[in-house]
C-alpha cells in the first residue's frame, strides 16, 4: 500500500461505499491512519465508515471540503464521477489562485482519465488554460510514482491576473 509504506495518512470523504471505501479499508488493513470527513446529511443516511481512525462530521458539503483541504498535504483524484471531478477542480483552482500551495494529482488508472487529459491539453492549445497552470496538475498511472512526484513537486508562483494591456 503506497500511502502506508511512506507513512502517509489518508484524508477522504468518510464513506464506507465505493472505491474510496475500499481504499480506506485497504489503508486501515495495512496499519495506516484514515481520517474521514462527512457532511451530517450523508452520515445520517448510514453511509459513514464507522471503522476509521477519525471521523469528522460537518454541517455542509462546503464545510467538508474546507476541512479536508486544511488537513491534506496534497490531493489525488482516483477514478470517480462528478463529485470527484468537482473536488479535484476546486483543489486545483485553489492552488492556481494561491489559496493553498498544495500539489494536485490525477491517478489515471487504465486510461480512465485519458479523455479529460486530452481536453485539458486542448484547453492549453486553445489558450483557455495556461500551460503553467496545466502543469500544476500531475498525472500518473502508478500510485507510488504519483505520490513521490507530489511529495517533491513545488508549485510555481505564477501571476494569475493579466496586466491591463494584456489579452
Amino acid at each position: 500500500m503506497a500511502l502506508v509504506e511512506r507513512g502517509i495518512g489518508l484524508v477522504y470523504g468518510g464513506g464506507r461505499v465505493g472505491l474510496m471505501g475500499v481504499l480506506a479499508d485497504a489503508v486501515l488493513g495495512a496499519g495506516g491512519r484514515v481520517t474521514g470527513v462527512l457532511p451530517r446529511a450523508l452520515a445520517v443516511k448510514e453511509v459513514a465508515h464507522e471503522g476509521l481512525t477519525e471521523l469528522i462530521v460537518t454541517e455542509s458539503m462546503h464545510a467538508r471540503k474546507r476541512e479536508m483541504a486544511e488537513r491534506a498535504d496534497a490531493f489525488i483524484a482516483l477514478p470517480g464521477g462528478i463529485g470527484t471531478l468537482e473536488e479535484l477542480f476546486e483543489a486545483w483552482t485553489w492552488a492556481q489562485l494561491g489559496v493553498h500551495r498544495k500539489p494536485c494529482g490525477l491517478l489515471n488508472v487504465a486510461g480512465y482519465y485519458d479523455g479529460l487529459i486530452g481536453f485539458l491539453d486542448h484547453s492549453v492549445t486553445e489558450e483557455y488554460l495556461r500551460s503553467e497552470h496545466r502543469e500544476m496538475l500531475l498525472v500518473d498511472t502508478d500510485a507510488g510514482t504519483l505520490i513521490e512526484r507530489l511529495g517533491s513537486h513545488e508549485l510555481p508562483t505564477i501571476p494569475k491576473w493579466l496586466s491591463s494591456g494584456a489579452t
